[in-house]
């Protein structure tokens, strides 16, 4: 189990593994902010792991320039949300979490991109949900975290013009150096998180049942199990069991994943 991360100074440091379950959190994190025009982030301390071979591409290859199938990291569930402060390539400006989630019932944070197909499935469906929380009081904000090196075509202006197609109603921001994605441990698009009026973590994990080609249909219904939840400021309910979210690995900087990385692989 893993806490969120207190991003140090200008670092994107890999989140500490809780020494055991029950212990709490108490971390309050330092902004992260994206600088302009700054190349990716430096590894973190101990270096990075490398990320296992995809079988498409061949034994030789990186896991973070192929699609590996990777399941969402479990965190401590009342885990302060860290701050951020990213660009928005739709708009122009910048976005933090604290001004999107000023005055918020609760506020919703996904980790998407453009171009993996768990997430393209969902796509209608999450601009759908999110139109519906926003008009009930909850905040929104997408981010993509990858790597512009491997995956160019989930670069900002490709990131601005599909907010646009889609008609996203909330931010979409570019996490250009992939500190925000460590602070969150997170480690697939989608990948949802659900936060209180206080900005806890009240809910991490999937959108759905639905995946590509297994028939399901897309509801949204565990995401909204746990909105109702936090927009009623109580905890899920008792008969309700969260299920990690599924999806491609996030597209980190060759050399520079997280030591999380291999653990989340799916293998099976």
């Amino acid at each position: 189990m893993y806490a969120l991360a207190r991003p140090p100074a200008g670092a994107a440091a890999a989140p500490a593994r809780r020494a055991a379950a029950g212990s709490s959190s108490s971390n309050r994190c330092a902004p992260v902010r994206a600088a302009a025009r700054r190349g990716p982030a430096p590894p973190p301390p101990g270096g990075a792991l490398a990320a296992p071979a995809c079988a498409a591409r061949g034994a030789g290859s990186r896991g973070v320039a192929c699609r590996v199938l990777t399941e969402s990291a479990t965190l401590d569930i009342g885990s302060p949300a860290p701050t951020f402060e990213l660009p928005d390539p739709l708009s122009g400006g910048t976005v933090s979490l604290s001004g999107a989630a000023a005055g918020a019932k609760a506020t919703l944070v996904m980790f998407i991109c453009n171009h993996c197909p768990f997430v393209v499935m969902l796509k209608p469906a999450i601009a759908a949900l999110a139109k519906e929380y926003q008009a009930r009081g909850v905040a929104v904000v997408a981010i993509s975290s990858n790597s512009t090196a491997t995956h160019p075509q989930d670069g900002p202006e490709a990131m601005a013009a599909d907010a646009k197609e889609q008609g996203y109603t909330f931010p979409y921001l570019f996490d250009e150096s992939q500190a925000v994605a460590r602070a969150y441990t997170a480690a697939c698009t989608p990948e949802f998180y659900v936060f209180d009026g206080d900005l806890r973590l009240t809910y991490h994990g999937q959108f759905d049942d639905a995946r590509p080609n297994n028939g399901k249909p897309v509801t949204g219904a565990d995401l909204r199990v746990a909105l109702d939840a936090a927009l009623a400021g109580a905890p899920l309910p008792a008969d309700f069991t969260p299920r990690p979210s599924i999806g491609c690995n996030i597209k980190w900087h060759p050399g520079q994943e997280p030591d999380y990385f291999g653990s989340q692989i799916v293998k099976k």
